[in-house]
Parts: C-alpha cells; sequence; structure tokens
C-alpha cells in the first residue's frame, strides 16, 4: 500500500505539473504572470490526477499486463 501511494503520488506530480504547464503555455503563450497561471492549473489539477491515480492504478495495470502479453 505504501509503495502505491508513493507510485501515485509522484506520478501524478510529475503529470500533472508537466501537463498544467503544457495547456497553460498552449492556451495564454509566454505572458506575464505565466507562472502564476500555471500554479493555479497545478494546485487544481494535482489532487485529482493523485485521486485518479490512485484509485484506477490497479486496474490499468492488470490492463497493461494484459496488452502486454498479447504483442
Amino acid at each position: 500500500m505504501k509503495y502505491r501511494l508513493a507510485f501515485s503520488l509522484l506520478m501524478s506530480l510529475l503529470l500533472s505539473s508537466l501537463m498544467s504547464g503544457w495547456v497553460s503555455y498552449v492556451n495564454l503563450g509566454l505572458v506575464e504572470g505565466f507562472a502564476s497561471y500555471w500554479l493555479n492549473a497545478f494546485v487544481l489539477a494535482w489532487p485529482a490526477a493523485a485521486m485518479i491515480s490512485f484509485l484506477s492504478g490497479p486496474e490499468i495495470q492488470k490492463l497493461s499486463k494484459y496488452l502486454a502479453n498479447r504483442l
């Protein structure tokens, strides 16, 4: 359980920071105050990403194993 929680938090941290930065850049460009817009998007995205990662992780892992064995 500790591993699953740590993995979910770290993976969601990485993905939500990169994705919120990317989407902020695509929508706004490098405007003044970009970091503030990005940080606001990140603060909203990370908790959602962490919960989604934690709750869907086991099923996604099963699906990944299934698909990897089929290829």
